[in-house]
């Protein structure tokens, strides 16, 4: 229903921010990581995009820096057992790219190491995105990275090597940030590099 709300930022804390648009004080319900982008706008304008949940008895707005944030949390929502707070504490533990990258990499161990997620709940998100997110579905065309197949490709070839899952998905996330378009073989030398 609402796509984005753009005004001023009246007044904010880690939780939830007040934006004034219109005359009308808008609460919205927000992460760490948004926190973080908009802290610094105090008085000044800001925009965050909508998700608005509407329940029997409640209503209200979430608020996300940016559209990947937001789809991801849509998509967080969508597993069974997993409602708006405790998509909320995931985004604010990890960044959407972290999470992103966990969910792909079926990380159970660092996931369940969120506030209020067990090991059945990690396992079921795995199970429930991690197609989905390789695939893109519900959220803008920016995949974990320009070039998922050598990612991929990389991810499957250091894990034949030996190398623990959690460290190849730090490398191949350090190596990308860095060079982002990079061949598959320079991501694998690099990824090396730093294992």
């Amino acid at each position: 229903m609402y796509e984005y709300i753009y005004g001023t930022l009246a007044e904010l804390n880690p939780a939830e921010a007040i934006i004034e648009a219109g005359g009308i004080g808008y609460k919205i319900l927000i992460s760490l990581g948004t926190f973080s982008e908009i802290e610094h706008c105090g008085g000044k304008p800001v925009k965050l995009y909508l998700y608005h949940i509407v329940r029997e008895d409640d209503e209200a707005l979430y608020g996300f820096a940016g559209k990947e944030e937001r789809a991801l949390f849509s998509l967080l929502i969508s597993v069974s057992g997993v409602g708006p707070g405790t998509a909320r504490m995931m985004l604010s533990s990890m960044s959407s790219e972290e999470l992103q990258n966990a969910i792909v990499g079926q990380d159970v161990r660092k996931i369940k190491a969120i506030k209020g997620i067990g090991t059945k709940t990690a396992e079921r998100i795995i199970l429930e995105l991690k197609d989905k997110i390789v695939k893109g579905e519900g959220r803008p065309a920016v995949a974990i990275g320009p070039s998922n197949a050598n990612r991929d490709e990389a991810f499957n070839a250091l894990i034949l090597l030996g190398f623990s899952k959690p460290n190849v998905e730090k490398a191949l996330e350090m190596v990308l940030r860095n060079d982002p378009g990079c061949s598959l073989e320079n991501l694998i030398k690099n990824s090396l590099k730093i294992l």
